[in-house]
């Protein structure tokens, strides 16, 4: 059974700082690319930082030189540590892998607000 578990979201005053993980299981980590998702309400789901299972990585341009994804093989798990953060940052927070599936997580709240 596929299943990815978020955990670490939390409400955190802005300029703050938190770390999202993501626990995988039930299909072969290494290979799939991971990434992170945020859809704040009202709005459309959008892609934050990805990460290839090669360990190349990429993000949304407003989150560059403030997020940060990493990723753990062996312990099946990928990390988006979150610095500065903005109220613009609110939103509920989402795992995905992909490769031959996609699958997702059900997702971690983080709010940014004073």
């Amino acid at each position: 059974q596929v299943q990815l578990v978020e955990s670490g979201g939390g409400l955190v005053q802005p300029g703050g700082s938190l770390r999202l993980s993501c626990a995988a299981s039930g299909f072969t980590f290494r290979s799939y690319a991971m990434s992170w998702y945020r859809q704040a309400p009202g709005k459309e789901r959008e892609l934050v930082a990805l990460i290839s299972a090669g360990g190349n990585t990429n993000y949304k341009d407003s989150v560059k030189g403030r997020f940060t994804i990493s990723r753990d093989n062996a312990k099946n798990t990928v990390y988006l540590q979150m610095n500065s953060l903005k109220p613009d940052d609110t939103a509920v927070y989402y795992c995905n892998a992909n490769y031959y599936n996609i699958y997702w997580g059900q997702g971690t709240q983080v709010t940014v607000s004073s």
